[in-house]
């Protein structure tokens, strides 16, 4: 079955230019005008990725991730965020509430189309990939779940799938850009700072210890929990 993407956009003609571009690449489309309606649509029809517009009447685009990311049935929700407001602020503040990936107005259909095949992609099960243990840290990749001392982590699904590297290559120092080219998936020219937002959220989410992923000043991060990585099948 063709997969469900649903587009929360206000202006008309961008909402029918999405949805016109993202049927012909073969995609099912659902669309809403305002963030309540949208969320509303979300939770009938559990779409399997969601493109957003932030600046939404009634309810932000903002406050529409908060909650998609605040409820067990779309927290793994594929986001890619759509809008005009492009400063860096407005970006990192979008992925700071959960989006997985950011697009600014002006924005190329087929770049859109890319990006969202690319999250579908990796929130599908990766058959045949092993589990991973390092130290305290246990992956598991057709499940799509991380645990941390035995806890559950709640993460997106760009935050799995930036865990999920680091996992397999623990004690290896990963710069920004080889981050965002193996993770994301294309470049992000001059988005760096992206990388870091996502770690930021994971350090929390394991529980503020940094030693777990480790800052190495001038080059990026790396995984230093422990222990070399164990395959598991």
């Amino acid at each position: 079955m063709p997969d469900l993407v649903m587009v929360i956009e206000d202006e008309k003609e961008i909402r029918d230019l999405v949805r016109y571009n993202l049927e012909r690449a073969g995609f099912h489309v659902s669309t809403a005008s305002d963030g309540e309606a949208g969320l509303r649509d979300i939770f009938a029809s559990r779409p399997d990725a969601l493109v957003l517009d932030l600046m939404l009447p009634g309810r932000s685009g903002l406050e529409v991730l908060r909650e998609l990311r605040e409820e067990p049935l779309t927290r793994d929700l594929p986001v890619v965020v759509l809008t005009a407001r492009g400063a860096e602020m407005d970006k990192l503040l979008g992925f700071e509430h959960g989006a997985d990936d950011y697009l600014t107005k002006p924005f190329s259909v087929r770049e859109l189309i890319a990006r969202l095949k690319a999250l579908l992609r990796r929130a599908r099960p990766e058959r045949g990939d092993a589990r991973l243990t390092v130290g305290r840290l246990e992956i598991d990749p057709a499940a799509r779940e991380a645990r941390y001392r035995e806890r559950v982590l709640d993460l997106t699904p760009r935050e799995f799938d930036l865990l999920a590297f680091f996992a397999r290559h623990p004690g290896r120092v990963l710069s920004r850009d080889e981050l965002l080219r193996k993770v994301w998936g294309y470049n992000y020219v001059g988005e760096t700072r992206t990388v870091d937002v996502h770690v930021r959220r994971l350090r929390r989410k394991l529980g503020d210890d940094e030693r777990v992923i480790e800052t190495v000043v001038s080059a990026g991060y790396k995984l230093v929990a422990g222990a070399p990585a164990r395959a598991r099948e």
